[in-house]
């Protein structure tokens, strides 16, 4: 028994949380006496012996955390993991990434690869890690039996698992409502990802136009199925749209990319960039400036959410109990592609 034991399983059969169970392993004198028995006698009726890599036991923890990430070509992506990266060193921790790619089944070997290295922690980045299905997120679930698991802008409510993200929705809805009250009706919504984030934007962006009693149309809302690099490809793909007759007057679209394909698109077809069309994107990336104009994006805080993340990822490993979620509100910087 006490080999499959593992402080999640302290914590549920002492009716505790796992930070307790972790300050009562630490020694800590932030418990009180009734509590540190409590838990003292589940371990002791089992037999339990953290080992020596289990989270939060001082001189006995790696110092390690992995990171997962999708595509480190993506430069969101890339850019979370470089800011991730820095505040783990200046907290004395080290890092170990493993790129996935999109497929579920490669998403959870390269966590059990971690797991194997005895890892502190887990860091996944990017919302592409939860998916619709229950089943298809019970290896996170699993993983956090044994060590927290921490999330950079998704969300998934399961114990140990601590959720770092934007409110895609809002700030979403916020730049789609801001073209409608400046009195344009027919906006075009650009979108390549059905992952959690990539809904929440959708649901902002149709969220506005019900906001002020207008029709949601579903040709309005189109998603580029190529890849993140494949700039031309989004100019011809906003081509077709126009030559089957789609008429729009601004584009939002939810990544930096589509907004710089657009813009492409304007030019060939001699638009006016902001006049004939507005054009806002998402993550006010490096992009936003190689356009011109230069494009209104919307700011997800990335580095402050790192920040964050990395701030509740030491406090839950010393056993200070931490929010599971902190939201972030995204901000709209105006530049050349719109006049709102």
């Amino acid at each position: 028994m006490s080999n499959q034991m593992t402080i999640y399983d302290i914590s549920k059969k002492a009716g505790v949380s796992i930070a307790t169970v972790s300050r009562v392993l630490n020694g800590s004198s932030n418990v009180k006496p009734k509590t540190r028995k409590k838990v003292m006698d589940i371990i002791d009726q089992y037999g339990y012996k953290p080992n020596a890599f289990a989270r939060g036991l001082g001189l006995n923890s790696m110092k390690t955390i992995g990171i997962l990430c999708a595509d480190s070509s993506d430069l969101y992506l890339a850019k979370a993991v470089y800011f991730i990266e820095r505040n783990l060193r200046e907290n004395e921790y080290n890092s170990v990434l493993c790129c996935t790619g999109y497929e579920v089944e490669d998403k959870k070997e390269s966590l059990k690869l971690l797991l194997s290295q005895h890892v502190d922690s887990v860091v996944m980045v990017g919302s592409n890690f939860i998916l619709n299905e229950a089943e298809e997120n019970q290896y996170i679930k699993d993983a956090a039996e044994s060590i927290p698991i921490m999330l950079l802008n998704a969300d998934y409510d399961a114990p140990n698992v601590y959720c770092t993200l934007c409110d895609d929705f809002k700030a979403t809805q916020d730049a789609t409502e801001a073209l409608i009250k400046s009195g344009i009706d027919d906006i075009l919504y650009l979108y390549n990802s059905r992952s959690y984030s990539g809904q929440k934007k959708l649901a902002g962006y149709q969220s506005a136009y019900l906001a002020n009693d207008k029709v949601v149309n579903k040709d309005y809302q189109q998603c580029f199925e190529g890849s993140h690099e494949d700039i031309e490809g989004v100019s011809a793909f906003v081509q077709k749209l126009w030559d089957d007759g789609l008429r729009f007057k601004a584009i939002v679209t939810s990544e930096d990319f589509l907004a710089v394909g657009a813009t492409k698109f304007a030019k060939a077809n001699k638009l006016s960039i902001p006049k004939d069309l507005q054009i806002i994107g998402y993550n006010d990336s490096v992009l936003t400036l190689c356009s011109e104009p230069s494009l209104t994006s919307v700011n997800n805080r990335l580095e402050d959410m790192c920040i964050q993340l990395v701030k509740t990822l030491i406090g839950t490993l010393s056993g200070t109990e931490m929010p599971q979620k902190t939201i972030f509100s995204g901000e709209l910087i105006k530049r050349g592609s719109t006049d709102i």
